[in-house]
């Protein structure tokens, strides 16, 4: 067993993993420990620079690793995730793709998936230390620093969200205090201290004139009738309040929208004005709109703008069984196709494995566009709001018309929603069939479900649950004529 002793920096640890290459060290093999902490850093950077106080500075051969760029971003950001295993794991991820395992990078891999977690954990940590440190000016307009701010991170972000500042505040000086360590910016360079944050809590002797400016604008920009507490709260965790000196008006707002206010949603302001205020729902309020001619021509929902094409469902025009997804992925989107991505072909799979073939079965979406977020070059899936599937209910209903099927197989909650038209768990449906539109109804996972399983058996065990409710499709599409 090898003892590797590191700095707890990205850039020690790949210094440190060069080395244990170059001797070929399993990952069984080493044993990684920190060390203690050093002095303050000097203009912290993120480059790749290897710490020449590193054990694996000094050793004389450094091997040759090339990875991909995705890899290396991914490694990069995985580093800042709190896991006293992480450079233990990361070390082992490396070996595996310098031995040839490019499987690794993999988000279908165990070791991949669970990068991918790490990574995504990271960047989302990132975006919200952004989002939600609040600098306050100190009374003391000679004080140095000008600005503070405490913050508390899910992860080791704070040497990259400090250099996102520094390159933002120009020559403001400002310091960053959290419970791991504290960043300081005088106005030209960038200091580190990991050796702890300095003592108190986020609490400030004084009060920034441009915050109060902050909260008047805050306030006046709420509209009680477009509340959505969940929404607010996902985008804006309960625990980042205590730092955000708007937070103490939320609970007041969500109070008078819960008791009223969303009637009138900003009239309360309007109405100082001459006139009268009229309450109007929003629906009487929307436009009468000719319905579209064609599934092209759509535009009951904002999800056209983004895509590349509506994906109409196909199959046999009179079809016994009708297979209903969420909506169609990337590959679908290109296409035009429904159920030709991974997906799809984990479908298929099932669909033989049931004794059925795709020629056999209607297959359609209830939603017709691609709904998907940005990641690099990538277009990430992203389901479906209920307005969305509401808005889509119109194509569907169609097809359900015009096939007219004995059996539908709802894939996944967000098909089922849409066949009952109402937000249902998928779990209180899946053990029974159910009768609907003159027919049956079969509830089961969606294809994607059994992709997203960390590991074989649970992805077969998924898979096995799909093919027994396509099997119970097909009895009830063509009962047993009973004898007599």
């Amino acid at each position: 067993m090898r003892t590797i002793v590191i700095e707890d920096r990205f850039a020690a640890w790949r210094a440190a993993s060069l080395a244990a290459l170059a001797e070929d060290l399993r990952p069984e093999s080493i044993q990684w420990r920190l060390a203690e902490t050093g002095a303050p850093q000097q203009q912290a950077s993120l480059d790749y620079t290897p710490d020449s106080r590193s054990p694996a500075a000094a050793s004389p051969r450094m091997a040759e690793v090339q990875v991909s760029k995705e890899l290396a971003a991914l490694l990069k950001d995985a580093a800042s995730f709190r896991d006293p295993e992480r450079w233990a794991f990361l070390y082992k991820v490396l070996w595996r793709w310098h031995h040839g395992d490019r499987s690794v990078a993999s988000a279908a891999d165990i070791d991949g998936s669970r990068l991918y977690r790490m990574a995504k954990s990271v960047r989302r940590a990132q975006h919200d230390m952004i989002a939600y440190v609040r600098f306050r000016k100190q009374r003391d307009t000679q004080a140095v620093p000008e600005y503070v701010a405490w913050y508390e991170p899910d992860h080791d972000v704070l040497e990259w969200a400090a250099e996102h500042f520094a390159q933002r505040m120009g020559r403001s000086s400002w310091l960053i205090t959290t419970p791991r360590g504290a960043a300081f910016w005088d106005g030209g360079a960038l200091h580190l201290d990991a050796r702890g944050a300095l003592p108190g809590d986020h609490r400030y002797d004084s009060e920034d004139e441009a915050e109060a400016l902050w909260i008047a604008y805050y306030r006046s920009t709420f509209n009680p009738a477009r509340l959505n507490e969940e929404a607010l709260e996902q985008h804006m965790p309960v625990r980042f309040w205590k730092g955000l000196p708007e937070a103490h008006l939320i609970p007041g707002m969500i109070s008078e929208a819960r008791s009223g206010a969303r009637r009138l949603a900003q009239a309360s302001g309007v109405g100082s004005l001459d006139g009268k205020v009229i309450a109007v729902e929003a629906e009487t309020a929307q436009p009468v709109r000719e319905p579209p001619s064609s599934l092209d021509a759509c535009r009951r929902c904002d999800l056209w703008r983004h895509a590349t094409q509506a994906v109409s469902g196909v199959g046999p025009a009179r079809a016994r069984i009708m297979l209903l997804g969420e909506q169609p992925g990337d590959q679908e989107d290109l296409s035009g196709q429904p159920f030709v991505g991974p997906a799809g072909q984990l479908l298929s799979v099932a669909i033989e494995r049931a004794g059925l073939s795709r020629e056999q079965v209607y297959l359609t979406n209830a939603v017709k566009h691609f709904k998907w977020e940005p990641r690099g070059k990538r277009r990430l899936h992203k389901t479906p709001a209920q307005r969305e599937v509401e808005a889509c209910y119109y194509w569907l209903e169609r097809e359900l018309n015009a096939v007219r099927p004995a059996v539908i197989v709802a894939l996944g909650a967000t098909a089922l929603t849409a066949l009952l038209r109402e937000k249902v768990s998928l779990r209180d449906y899946v053990s029974a069939p159910f009768e609907i539109h003159g027919g049956w109804a079969v509830a089961t996972w969606h294809p994607s479900f059994a992709l997203r399983q960390q590991d074989e058996s649970a992805r077969d065990t998924v898979l096995g649950d799909i093919t027994r409710a396509l099997v119970r499709a097909r009895a009830l599409a063509n009962p047993t004529p009973s004898p007599g």
